[in-house]
């Protein structure tokens, strides 16, 4: 297999179009953006939350490479029942995982897209559901 074709696998290329799950919703409270700076992808994140400040309902719109629309649907996938500081400390763990090395996190499904720790220019891509679900958590009002 060629370097690109160990990165964009089926199983990658299925997560990207499985995106459409999840439609942007500019109607829902929380709305928040994230653009890589390194490769230009954007991710556009509306959420919805319970009283408790845990995410019910999440929709996504990307701009990003397949690695990208892959990671926003593995993010999408998992995000219901969790909070702000859970999904900050998902963003910290891969970002962590990224740069230097170790262990996968533990967000379900990054085993999917691992092979593109490899490649540098996409990690912006890889980050930017978490960073647009933060922006949007961060306007919310605190529980409690």
């Amino acid at each position: 297999m060629t370097s690109s074709a160990n990165l964009y696998t089926r199983d990658v290329l299925a997560l990207a179009t499985s995106l459409s799950q999840w439609p942007h919703d500019p109607a829902l409270p929380l709305q928040g953006s994230a653009r890589s700076v390194t490769c230009g992808s954007a991710v556009n994140v509306s959420l919805g939350t319970d009283q408790a400040g845990q995410v019910a309902i999440v929709g996504i719109s990307t701009q990003a490479c397949a690695i990208g629309q892959a990671s926003a649907a593995l993010f999408a996938q998992a995000v219901i029942g969790r909070n702000a500081d859970n999904v900050r400390a998902a963003l910290i763990s891969m970002n962590a995982w990224l740069k230097d090395g170790g262990d996968l996190p533990g967000w379900p499904g990054l085993a999917t897209i691992a092979a593109a720790r490899d490649y540098p220019a996409r990690h912006g891509a890889i980050l930017l559901a978490w960073e647009a679900a933060l922006d949007a958590l961060s306007t919310a009002a605190k529980p409690g």
